[in-house]
């Protein structure tokens, strides 16, 4: 439902800009604060609708949005969590984010951000589910919010233009846009799913290795 109202098309190309762009941007930093808006789906679709504008400009604007709209969320996100970290009491949104990543994901991150530091901060946007153990990580480890946020420009940058680029390759391969949206959609989705996917399919075979060395 979010996703077809922002990529809606509408009569006038220039009132699609008015209403789509300020949605993208609003939904996106809404998606990087809470996780009930699929946000690498959102800048797949409207990539898809700026590849089929005549504007060449469009698909950079998407670009420009979907970045800035996800670094102004992970640098919220990441505000509230350090209130939370310094507070005696926590917060709610510490909670939040401890909730939302899984006890391994983060021992994984905070080790491997002792290895690689900011570095990590880019592929914790392009692998799926790994934003939050890093970001988490990251308070628990007391990153300056200056430093976090330098490592997090260039992983919005990295985020927006690879899913920007499902997007455009979802609208080359067919001639309506609303075809790209449905291949674009279904891509991302099936990226979201895949790691999760592959740890019960580890965790099934590991039992069954184990069941098989037990007899």
């Amino acid at each position: 439902m979010v996703i077809a109202e922002v990529v809606r098309q509408l009569p006038d190309e220039s009132a699609q800009h008015v209403v789509g762009y300020p949605s993208l941007f609003l939904l996106v930093a809404l998606g990087s604060l809470v996780p009930v808006v699929p946000t690498g789906a959102l800048v797949s679709t409207a990539a898809v609708v700026a590849f089929h504008q005549a504007s060449p400009f469009a698909l950079l604007v998407v670009f420009g949005i979907a970045s800035a709209a996800a670094f102004l969320g992970d640098i919220c996100l990441y505000w509230l969590g350090q209130r939370g970290v310094r507070s005696r009491n926590g917060s709610k949104w510490l909670r939040a984010l401890t909730d939302r990543a899984a006890p391994e994901r983060l021992a994984q991150a905070q080790e491997k951000l002792d290895e690689h530091g900011g570095t990590l901060l880019v592929l914790s946007r392009l692998v799926p589910a790994g934003r939050i153990p890093v970001m988490l990580a990251c308070l628990l480890g007391r990153m300056p919010l200056r430093t976090f946020a330098r490592g997090d420009v260039p992983a919005c940058l990295a985020w927006a233009a690879t899913y920007q680029l499902i997007g455009i390759v979802g609208g080359s391969l067919f001639p309506e846009p609303w075809q790209g949206v449905v291949a674009a959609v279904v891509l991302t989705l099936l990226i979201s799913a895949a790691p999760a996917a592959w740890r019960r399919v580890r965790t099934w075979f590991g039992r069954g290795t184990g069941d098989a060395a037990g007899q």
